[in-house]
């Protein structure tokens, strides 16, 4: 009885650990969502953010407004901005101007979404390219106290000669950078997000949430009809499984991005499943 009695205590412990580190994550937006809302009504699109019951943002334009206007709209509507976007090109040409940007929206990820190639043409040069740039520009964020990001697209899982992914070398040499999953992404390109995460628990900094239609299948060219994003929980990817697993590894900011026509009506059921878990 009195071993009986010790593991339901060290079990219920466990489970109580778990919920704990759910409730560490900020379930945030990645402001691409909302691309067509933006272009009609910025500030009606912040409000309806903070409506959501939503906090944390990754953004970093300002779509139209100067910064410190839309840095005060951010501030009446209580958003607060984890991570700024940033192009390969910036980061190649100029990283120490992103520290600016980034300081100004008390944002702490810098996330670069993409890495140029012609077409299908995504090979271990690009590949290398990118980890020298990465790198590189991630060093001088660092020195500043920020992060660098990738998000990889689906077309780094091709394989390398070398052994593995075009991911793998990327993983592998990244000294001064970490990664955002987009699980979406992952899976489209041939990869297991959870895998993935087990495989590199230290190299994950942020997360992009987004289900993929069941039935889909991916490719490496890191395109897909926007409309295969479903609301989370109801297509083929376990998102329960990469949130559990994303708590436990550290990973605090968890932005929901979907980009179908149906955001408006979608968001609130992905968030009202995520809050579930």
């Amino acid at each position: 009885m009195k071993n009986l009695k010790i593991t339901l205590l060290a079990a219920a412990l466990y489970t109580l650990a778990g919920a704990s580190q759910l409730r560490a994550q900020e379930f945030g937006l990645q402001l691409y969502s909302l691309r067509d809302q933006f272009s009609k009504d910025v500030e009606g699109s912040l409000a309806q953010i903070r409506d959501w019951g939503i906090t944390y943002i990754e953004g970093g334009g300002t779509y139209g407004y100067t910064q410190e206007e839309f840095l005060n709209l951010l501030a009446k509507y209580g958003l607060r901005t984890a991570s700024i976007g940033a192009s390969f090109e910036e980061l190649e040409s100029d990283p120490a101007a992103l520290i600016e940007q980034a300081k100004a929206f008390g944002a702490t990820y810098v996330m670069c979404a993409w890495v140029p190639h012609k077409g299908d043409e995504f090979g271990e040069a690009e590949t290398r390219r990118a980890i020298e740039v990465f790198n590189a520009a991630g060093k001088v964020l660092s020195d500043a106290g920020l992060t660098l990001a990738y998000h990889a697209h689906g077309y780094e899982f091709r394989p390398y000669s070398g052994g593995g992914t075009l991911f793998d070398l990327m993983a592998r040499e990244a000294r001064d950078y970490k990664f955002e999953m987009d699980v979406y992404w992952v899976q489209h390109g041939g990869g297991d997000p959870l895998a993935l995460l087990n495989q590199y628990p230290d190299k994950f900094a942020l997360m992009h949430l987004k289900d993929m239609e069941k039935g889909v299948r991916g490719n490496q060219s890191g395109h897909e009809d926007v409309e295969t994003n479903v609301v989370l929980g109801t297509g083929q990817i376990d998102i329960a499984g990469l949130v559990r697993r994303g708590a436990e590894l550290g990973i605090r900011y968890m932005f929901i991005e979907d980009e179908s026509s149906r955001v408006l009506s979608q968001v609130p059921e992905s968030l009202k499943y995520l809050r579930s878990l």
